[in-house]
């Protein structure tokens, strides 16, 4: 495997170029956020107090960002060191995925000036999952910066501070395992409150487990997605024969999941829910046709030597176990009482802008910084 460097070319290309005018667009409507509220930019109400910027940005958001998490489990906990150079780019987009997300709950909060109460002792509600979550994931970004410092302490020739670093890396990467898998099932704990509101295919006291399970699910799945995308994008295969092996991980924690959600839900009696022809049910089933459709694809042992299926399922991974996260807090749940919520077109765009800032942070720095090992032609993406 090549020695990971800069892949060096332009930055301002044309959808590097789209995506800042993504952003601008995001900034726009986030200023009307905060000169007016809340109200005229979002479809939040009383009933659902927790819109898309909750729901996607920092439930599903923080899930796509456990790439980081879950190599780090692979390599350090299972010794598996193989994978070492998909570790670099993964820490770097939890870093962002998680950055992000807390930045995306600042505008979120209706009295966001009070945000720094989170980190005052004399305020703090230790019996809270909501604010367990929070702080693990203050936490876990100040984490994923230290874990992230040292390619970009090596391009800037800083290498005294990279080899002191290097000393004590160990720490951040325990203190790395230990938070996601914290705030992780915590995000499931916040929904088991739901009781009678959530619809019985998604409220089950076993929440934190498959919240757990998804999030290791959706950091294996997206580490495949960016690793193979970056790889076409950069004109750099050289990692596609790691993530062939790394996509038999995949159907275990799908099985994993399906059998223990099914079986959870067989327990409660409420396994008819799922053909009752509304909403929750319908994508019910929908996520569990993804999630199947990315086992089948992968099960055959022959079918992983495929780039292209690899690539497949672990979108198919991505969209089955992204959506039950969504779905778990706004399809599963309903406050009765005729509240309705959709999200405006301002809050999808700035999600949009959120998403945009990410990928446009991790093509600058693997341009700019050594994550990925260099190989092939460089690229203008």
């Amino acid at each position: 495997m090549s020695e990971a460097k800069p892949f060096g070319g332009r930055v301002l290309t044309i959808p590097f170029i789209l995506g800042l005018l993504v952003i601008i667009v995001m900034l726009g409507f986030l200023a009307q956020r905060f000169l007016l509220g809340l109200g005229p930019v979002s479809g939040m109400n009383d009933g659902y107090p927790w819109g898309l910027w909750i729901a996607y940005d920092v439930n599903v958001g923080t899930a796509f960002a456990c790439g980081g998490y879950a190599m780090a489990i692979l390599i350090f906990i299972f010794n598996k060191f193989e994978y070492s150079p998909l570790l670099k780019p993964a820490v770097l987009t939890s870093f962002l995925g998680y950055a992000l997300a807390g930045f995306s709950i600042f505008f979120d909060i209706g009295r966001y000036w009070n945000m720094q109460n989170i980190f005052l002792p004399w305020h703090a509600n230790v019996h809270s999952a909501m604010f367990e979550v929070a702080l693990c994931i203050a936490a876990y970004v100040l984490v994923l910066l230290i874990e992230t410092a040292p390619p970009f302490l090596q391009k800037l020739k800083l290498h005294n501070v990279e080899n002191k670093l290097s000393k004590v890396l160990f720490i951040f990467v325990a203190l790395g395992i230990l938070l996601p898998t914290m705030h992780q099932s915590s995000l499931g704990s916040l929904m088991v409150l739901g009781g009678p509101k959530m619809s019985p295919l998604y409220w089950s006291q076993a929440l934190p487990l498959f919240f757990l399970i998804g999030a290791l699910l959706l950091g294996y799945a997206v580490v495949i997605f960016e690793a193979t995308l970056s790889g076409v994008a950069f004109n750099n295969p050289s990692e596609l024969k790691i993530l062939k092996k790394l996509s038999a991980i995949i159907p275990w924690l799908v099985g994993i999941f399906l059998i223990v959600r099914f079986q959870d839900i067989n327990a409660r009696g409420a396994l008819e829910a799922m053909f009752a022809g509304d909403m929750a049910g319908n994508f019910f089933l929908l996520e569990s046709v993804l999630l199947l459709v990315a086992l089948f694809m992968l099960v055959p042992a022959k079918n992983r030597a495929d780039s292209r299926k690899v690539f497949w399922a672990a979108f198919c991974a991505l969209l089955g176990a992204g959506l039950y996260r969504f779905d778990a807090y706004i399809i599963g749940f309903s406050p009765g009482n005729g509240w309705h919520y959709f999200p405006t077109t301002p809050e999808i765009l700035i999600t949009f802008g959120i998403i945009a800032i990410e990928i446009l942070v991790f093509v600058w720095a693997a341009k700019r910084a050594p994550l990925l090992p260099l190989s092939g032609k460089k690229s203008q993406a």
